[in-house]
């Protein structure tokens, strides 16, 4: 099969996407992690699929990690999957909305950038029951439409984030799926830094969209800082994270600004 695709990059998260709303493309986990290869494929974090809406959104989101397990969301190829789907109809769109396993999402374009309203995080537990010896500083759980665990560290540049980040993603407090791993270090009241471990690439990311929602909404519980809060990724970018309290100390109208951009387009023989 001679397949269609399309190559984007959120804050150097980077996607295969393809379009499938006529429903003719079937590929297997197979498939998927030899797409994802990047010695023998075309090299990405993910696959997202675009197919038509069920539920009255525009578009259905379909979301493949690089070892060719669906999840239920990607803050930033939801982005790229924004950015993609507005240049779809007769007209670029200024809002696109769509389904995913973690709820409806909607995309908003604003200049260069897209922001994504996330769904409402759930889940959380600070000082979580997760003891990592190499780690001194307590871990902490956020569901953002993924699971996440976020540590707080005072060096991240020189931190092991495949040591530490494979040894929180299979601690048996996430059995039996595992869970994300995000390494934060404050930079000022209201600007962090990050590194993350994604599970299901095995290995760290140059971003992670939804674990920079859910370490900036862990640094507001742990210091009180205001939305926005400025998110600085090993790609080299800084996103902005925004987000409500509500009175229960649960949040909404999350919210994930940054870049998405297009790469190429090409054919490859599956």
């Amino acid at each position: 099969m001679l397949l269609h695709f399309y190559k984007m990059n959120g804050a150097g998260n980077d996607f295969v996407v393809i379009d499938n709303r006529n429903l003719t493309i079937n590929l297997n986990a197979h498939q998927i992690e030899a797409l994802c290869d990047r010695h023998r494929g075309i090299g990405a974090d993910g696959i997202l699929v675009v197919e038509p809406a069920e539920k009255g959104a525009d578009y259905k989101f379909r979301y493949y990690n690089a070892d060719g397990g669906e999840a239920e969301m990607c803050g930033n190829g939801a982005r790229c999957f924004g950015r993609f789907t507005a240049h779809l109809g007769e007209e670029v769109q200024d809002i696109v909305s769509f389904e995913t396993i973690a709820g409806t999402l909607t995309a908003e374009m604003i200049g260069e950038d897209v922001r994504i309203a996330m769904s409402d995080p759930f889940d959380l537990d600070l000082n979580a029951d997760c003891n990592i010896e190499s780690l001194k500083s307590p871990v902490h759980v956020l569901n953002t439409g993924v699971p996440h665990a976020v540590t707080f560290v005072d060096d991240l540049e020189n931190l092991d984030v495949v040591k530490n980040g494979a040894a929180i993603r299979y601690h048996q407090r996430f059995a039996p799926n595992g869970t994300n791993a995000n390494f934060a270090q404050v930079l000022s009241p209201s600007h962090i830094a990050i590194r993350t471990y994604e599970r299901g690439v095995e290995g760290e990311t140059l971003a992670c969209g939804t674990g920079m929602c859910a370490a900036a909404i862990i640094h507001h519980l742990l210091t009180d800082a205001t939305s926005p809060i400025k998110v600085d990724v090993a790609g080299g970018d800084t996103l902005e994270i925004g987000f409500q309290k509500k009175s229960d100390n649960t949040f909404t109208n999350v919210t994930l600004s940054g870049p998405a951009d297009f790469v190429f387009e090409g054919d490859i023989q599956l």
